[in-house]
């Protein structure tokens, strides 16, 4: 291995893990990149390049944040699949593994390539004549005060039937615990194959989930009745203010890779999350339920290193 790119929390203070992965890199003689506009939040040390080369040039990427910059890390390779290890600076981090503390451990593991891969499928979206990807979902949103999204469904060109609703959300498996799950859309499997359509708030027209197959197309097509709309993917607003227009979607497999090094656990603790996500306290209350032993060894992993 000899490059790692990293893939920044657009917001939050990332230096601390930056700090613990150059010294790694640094004691193994590896290099770093970074994209350019985040220069000049790394060490000079961490080479910046132009975006559209992080993925390419290196050999295995790293995602310092929450699963939206995991997302991110993995619709920037995309066209080049590349190991991506995401490490949790976020609330609650579905697809992230490695907490901090756990860092230099999981690097050398990468180093020795002792970790396996857990493929993502994503959704590859034509948004009236522009691609995008999307590995969580892709969202047609009304905007507040506007009206409703109305929108009409075709699968492999066969009209299917119509929404009226607050929003229309399609995902993959793996965004299936996201906005969908939200919308009261079903979990899925993310050994699974499927693509699920689910309206939010639906007021007429089709009401229920639809859960359909990866070969079939997908087009969802603005009604003229329709209000202004923003199209998300995986939660970033890619068109605001959309009044027509369509996009269609199919799925394709393998398009991501995430590092797993322990995939029985990372699944064990997603279900207790899943669980958790119906409990109406906030994440300080549920720290409060944790026994006094549990809460005082978690606080000691938070705090910093002596220096």
């Amino acid at each position: 291995m000899a490059g790692l790119g990293l893939v920044l929390h657009p917001t939050r203070d990332v230096s601390e893990v930056v700090e613990i992965i150059e010294r790694w890199a640094s004691r193994h003689r590896k290099t770093l990149m970074v994209r350019a506009e985040d220069a000049h939040r790394v060490p000079r040390t961490v080479e910046p390049v132009p975006a559209g080369e992080v993925a390419v040039r290196a050999d295995a990427l790293i995602s310092i944040g929450g699963d939206g910059t995991m997302l991110g890390a993995l619709r920037l390779a995309v066209r080049d699949p590349k190991p991506v290890l995401g490490v949790h600076l976020g609330r609650l981090g579905f697809l992230i593994e490695v907490e901090p503390p756990d860092l230099p451990a999981a690097l050398d593991r990468i180093s020795a390539h002792d970790f396996t891969v857990e493929s993502h499928a994503c959704l590859a979206c034509d948004v009236c004549g522009d691609d995008v990807v999307a590995f969580n979902d892709i969202a047609m949103v009304r905007q507040p005060g506007s009206g409703f999204v109305t929108a009409t469904l075709a699968v492999d060109g066969q009209r299917y039937g119509y929404y009226r609703c607050d929003a229309l959300v399609v995902s993959t498996p793996t965004g299936s615990t996201a906005y969908s799950y939200a919308a009261g859309g079903p979990l899925v499997s993310p050994a699974a194959d499927a693509v699920v359509v689910t309206p939010s708030a639906p007021m007429a027209g089709i009401s229920r989930s639809v859960v359909l197959s990866p070969q079939e197309r997908i087009r969802l097509e603005l009604e003229p009745n329709s209000a202004a709309v923003a199209v998300e993917m995986d939660g970033v607003i890619f068109k605001d203010a959309a009044t027509e227009g369509w996009v269609d979607i199919s799925y394709r497999r393998d398009a991501g890779r995430v590092v797993r090094f322990d995939p029985l656990r990372h699944q064990e603790r997603n279900q207790l999350k899943l669980s958790l996500l119906d409990l109406p306290f906030l994440p300080d209350q549920l720290r409060e339920l944790l026994p006094d032993e549990i809460r005082r060894q978690r606080h000691e992993r938070e705090l910093p290193p002596p220096c």
